[in-house]
């Protein structure tokens, strides 16, 4: 059976996707660390990021990279925050969110996001991702695949 996931990436479940290509996407938690919590995840279905294969990987965080300097633009923060859990779904996932303190690392303070906060906040890293101060590579630097920022929502 598909994964949660991979139900959202084929659009079975709703997603708020900020980023796309062949072979990752990525889309707003709907149980937010902070506003802008992005998940990046690969189009494959892989359990644990040890399973998945170094260009893989690598390019799971170049792209994290990226969404996690624009996270940091757009919402204010001065840090961006990292985190490989693994545990709640079987497919590799990578959490990125604008982070101000420790406190934003604790899962147990995530809760479930409106509609309108999750579309207020994929609009705002979508407009970074398309316009911000840092400079968006053409393409990834471990596989020199194009990069596709923002995505547009359907």
């Amino acid at each position: 059976m598909a994964t949660v996931f991979t139900q959202i990436i084929n659009g079975e479940l709703p997603g708020r996707f900020v980023y796309t290509d062949d072979q990752v996407v990525a889309f707003l938690s709907i149980m937010p660390l902070n506003p802008g919590h992005t998940l990046v995840v690969p189009r494959q279905e892989v359990d644990q990021w040890t399973d998945a294969d170094g260009p893989l990987l690598h390019h799971c965080m170049d792209v994290a990279h990226q969404i996690g300097n624009a996270a940091k633009e757009a919402f204010g923060a001065p840090r961006a925050g990292l985190v490989i859990v693994g545990l709640e779904i079987p497919h590799l996932h990578v959490h990125v969110f604008p982070a101000w303190s420790l406190e934003d690392f604790s899962f147990a303070r995530a809760k479930p996001a409106s509609d309108e906060e999750l579309d207020q906040a994929a609009a705002q890293l979508r407009a970074t991702l398309g316009t911000g101060r840092q400079r968006l590579a053409a393409a990834c630097p471990c596989c020199a695949r194009p990069l596709q920022f923002p995505v547009e929502q359907a």
